[in-house]
């Protein structure tokens, strides 16, 4: 397996493993493969953080991070880790996490946000949010709503998370 940053002619197989990433997903609008497609036309997306898992040439995980804000200070928000059905739990999502958090923290961010199962984002040091003072803009369990300090030297921030525009939030 392969991981790298999204290319352009990526963008028609990527919609594609993100559609059937959440297809059957628990917690799903539906719509996470347009969130992907608007947020790359918006002013959060970093191109740097949008990555893929290859393997023998096909993508079969996609991951992205987009600037958000909290307490005037920017942050990532991790949204979203899709990975094909066939290839799920596999050590993809973790890869593409890892390999997104090392990218994040050579660009200078000190924090990724993820809206996410209490029980899989752990695994790659999300803790709840409200642990480094950063609020949800909406009502979430707070074990869901997590966070990981990217920059050990990060200071604590205090204040609600504003997303980009592109959520609908």
């Amino acid at each position: 397996m392969k991981i790298r940053q999204e290319r352009k002619s990526d963008y028609a197989a990527v919609y594609e493993v993100v559609k059937a990433a959440f297809a059957s997903a628990e917690h799903s609008d539906g719509n996470e493969q347009d969130l992907v497609t608007a947020l790359r036309n918006s002013g959060a997306f970093v191109p740097d953080l949008s990555l893929v898992a290859e393997e023998d040439g096909n993508v079969v995980g996609h991951i992205l991070f987009t600037r958000a804000v909290v307490d005037g200070h920017t942050v990532l928000a991790l949204a979203p880790l899709s990975v094909l059905p066939p290839y799920q739990k596999q050590g993809i999502g973790l890869a593409l996490m890892s390999d997104g958090h090392r990218i994040a923290r050579e660009l200078g961010f000190d924090y990724s946000v993820v809206l996410g199962h209490a029980e899989y984002y752990p695994k790659a040091g999300y803790r709840p949010a409200g642990r480094f003072g950063i609020k949800a803009p909406f009502d979430v369990a707070d074990e869901n709503f997590m966070a990981v300090k990217l920059n050990p030297d990060a200071k604590e921030l205090y204040g609600v998370m504003r997303y980009d525009a592109a959520f609908g939030l």
